[in-house]
Order: C-alpha cells, then structure tokens, then sequence
C-alpha cells in the first residue's frame, strides 16, 4: 500500500503534472479504491474546505502582498545602497553588503525568490564592474537569497504552523538568532572569498544620505518581530501591519504607487496565493487517506520499534529532505512530509519548533541544489550569460556551511529555543 501511494506519486510528477493534482488525483484514486467511490467523492470539499478554514492561512497572502508592494517600491535599490555605503570598505565590502542587504529583505519579504530577484538585480552588475568573480557573486546571491525563508516573517513558518498547530509566532521566534547566525557565517565567508577588492570608505555625509531614505524599511521588520515577541499583535495581526506599513512607504516615502503596479502586485499575490492553497487542498486530501489507512501511524510505530539511535533516524530524514530537495520546491516538500515527518519527530522525544527550523534549512537547500533549485534559475534568469554549472560552483561553500549550521543546531538547539517560551 505504501508502495503505491509512493510509486504513484513518482509517476505524477514524473510525468509532469502539477504538485497540487499529483496529490489530490492520488488522494482521490486511494479514497475510491480502498475506500469506494461515493465515500470520496463526498469527503472532497468537506476536506477541502477545512485544509482552508484555518486563521494562520489568513497571513499567508498578506506576507506575499507585503513582499510584492517592497519589490516594486524599490526598497531592495535603497538597502543595498546603504549596505554598500556602510560595509564597503572592508575586504570583499560589497559581499558582506549583499548579504546585508538579503538578510534585512529577507526579513521584509519572507520569500527567498524575491530576495534573490531584487538584491540580484542590483548587486550583480555592481559587483561584476567592480571586479568582484562572477562565480563568487552568483553563489553569494543564491544562497543569501535562501535567507528570506529562515528570517521571519517566512512563509514554510507560517504552512508548519498550519499543518502541525505549532505557533507561528513561536517559529518566527526560534528563527531569528539561526537567522543572524548564519548571515554572520555567509558574510564572513564571503569577506574572506574576496578579500582581494577593499574600496574607499563613504564619507558619513554620504552613509547619512542613504540611511535616510532606507531607514523606513530597516525599520518594517524590527516592528513586526517587536510586537511578535511584545505580545503587542499575532503573527496574523503582524501580517496586516505589514501590509499597511508598506503601502505607507509606497505612498509617501517612494511615491511610486500607480493603480498600473497595484494591479500587478494583486494578481501576482492572488497567482502565488493560489498556487500554495492549492497544493495545501491536494496535501490535506492525501493526508486524509493515509490516515484512514493508518499509514503515518506505521511508519511511526516502525520509526520508534527500530534500534536505530533516535539520532541516526534524524540523520536519515535529513538526507531524504535533501533528495527531495532536489526535484522538488518547498511548499511541495513541506506539505508532503510534515504531516508524516512530525509525528515520528514528536515521538523520538525532538523539540518540534527546534525540528522546523532544520526542516527550514534544509528547505534553504532546496533552493540551491540542482536540478530544481529555484534560485539557481532565478539568477541564471537575470543575465543569459549565466549558466546553472557556474551559479551551483559558485554556491557549493554556503551549502557547506549550512550543513555544518544544522550540526551546530543539533548541538546547540538553544540556538533556536531559548527565547520561545514567552511567546505564544
């Protein structure tokens, strides 16, 4: 039985078909083959509606929207002109400004694709006419892209709280210091790959020019964590503060909201939206008949009856998150295996929000291993000089150093829980 659900979802997507029907036409084949046909096709909006009929839901376009009004308002142009007024001058400045400057997107943005795009757009010609190697930018892109998923607000944050009942406060909570951390390792990193180029320090008239303007989205975050963590609002109340908050720097800051681009942010939110409900209706759907089947509870009960060190278990799920990453993208990921992966965590006796955030890690290396890494093909797409060969020759260090970041994680998991108990 497992075998089939396995083996039929392989040949879904092998064949081409989108995420969210591989799951739901698999769901509805199981439900009609060991359950009858009548029993599915009546539990199918009753399922799909309750995948939706959730309130954390309700921040997921709202984050996506907030992200959309930073890119076309031009927030990215201006953290990375204060970045580079602030960190030029040491070696390999304009590196440790780009990550700079995708950590506090990330932090704005809550998506790893827009903050590959906008820091992208305007760091790679920079570097590249500065001197900085190609190869070395373009890995430094990619994986500093991959932040906007582990500073909150995130996205695969607020789908594990949904799909496990966590708090997503208590995530957004547990990912800022691994956040910092690993932005502090990328930066280090990245000073020392290029070290070579050091430029002329801006004058504090010239820092002072820039913060200026900048500041309103330096800012954007430090409110919505702040009254996270305050108990001032929720997540979900943080999302729609969000929301206004940008479209005020829009309006008044950049004055640069036309009901032209407003159109496009809606239907790009609504399209984006709409992609990740959809998969979430096809993994509740699938999620359903592998429940009535017991299959999580055998392959929990087989987890925890082995002699296998629960340790050695870990190690095994990560490879396999790792594999998966591979072929597949992150909402994908994270809807297929949570609902089996939590429960055998759970009964290993692991800290589940410290498990979402290894899980959001490896979710960070999805985005750059071939063949199917998002970034990776985002970057290639701003320049066609670029090849998918020279961005992932580029990206293999920072690769490394979040596989050394999860040991560190196992190591130390106060890294990621210390400061959650007083969240809720």
């Amino acid at each position: 039985m497992n075998l089939f659900f396995a083996g039929g979802l392989a040949t879904f997507l092998l064949i081409g078909l989108p995420v969210a029907f591989s799951l739901g036409m698999l769901a509805v084949l199981g439900m009609f083959l060991f359950n009858g046909g009548s029993f599915a096709f009546a539990q199918i909006p009753i399922i799909a509606y309750s995948a939706l009929d959730d309130f954390t839901l309700t921040a997921l376009p709202m984050y996506i929207l907030m992200s959309q009004i930073l890119v076309v308002s031009g927030v990215g142009r201006d953290l990375y002109e204060i970045a580079s007024r602030w960190f030029r001058h040491f070696p390999g400045g304009l590196g440790i400004a780009t990550v700079f400057c995708c950590a506090i997107f990330s932090a704005i943005s809550g998506s790893s694709v827009a903050t590959a795009v906008t820091v992208g757009a305007v760091a790679l010609p920079e570097m590249v006419r500065r001197g900085y190697k190609k190869k070395y930018v373009l890995g430094l892109l990619a994986a500093g892209g991959t932040l906007g998923i582990l500073i909150p607000p995130s996205v695969p944050m607020i789908l594990y709280g949904s799909l496990t009942g966590e708090s997503v406060g208590k995530l957004f909570i547990a990912g800022v210091v691994p956040g910092i951390i690993l932005t502090l390792s990328f930066m280090i990193f990245s000073s020392i790959q290029m070290r070579h180029i050091k430029e002329e320090p801006a004058t504090w008239a010239e820092r002072w020019e820039a913060s200026k303007k900048a500041i309103w989205g330096l800012l954007l975050p430090i409110v919505i964590i702040g009254g996270i963590y305050s108990g001032i609002f929720t997540p979900t109340e943080a999302a729609a503060v969000g929301v206004v908050l940008a479209f005020l720097i829009a309006i008044v800051v950049y004055r640069n909201l036309t009901f032209a681009n407003l159109k496009v942010m809606i239907l790009s939110t609504v399209k984006t939206s709409a992609m990740i409900l959809f998969i979430i209706i096809g993994a509740k759907l699938l999620g359903f008949i592998l429940t009535i089947l017991q299959i999580p509870q055998q392959i929990t009960a087989a987890a925890t009856a082995t002699d296998l060190s629960p340790w050695v278990i870990f190690i095994l799920i990560n490879i396999v998150l790792l594999v998966l990453g591979m072929f597949l993208e992150t909402v994908s990921i994270l809807v297929i295996t949570v609902p089996i992966l939590y429960p055998i965590i759970t009964a290993l006796g692991f800290d589940p929000i410290w498990f979402a955030i290894i899980m959001v890690i490896n979710m960070e290396l999805a985005l750059i291993t071939p063949p199917v890494g998002l970034n990776l093909f985002v970057l290639k797409g701003l320049d066609k000089n670029n090849t998918i060969a020279e961005i992932v020759k580029g990206v293999i260090p920072y690769a490394l150093i979040m596989v050394l970041f999860i040991i560190l994680l196992c190591i130390f998991p106060q890294i990621a829980t210390y400061f959650t108990g007083d969240v809720q």
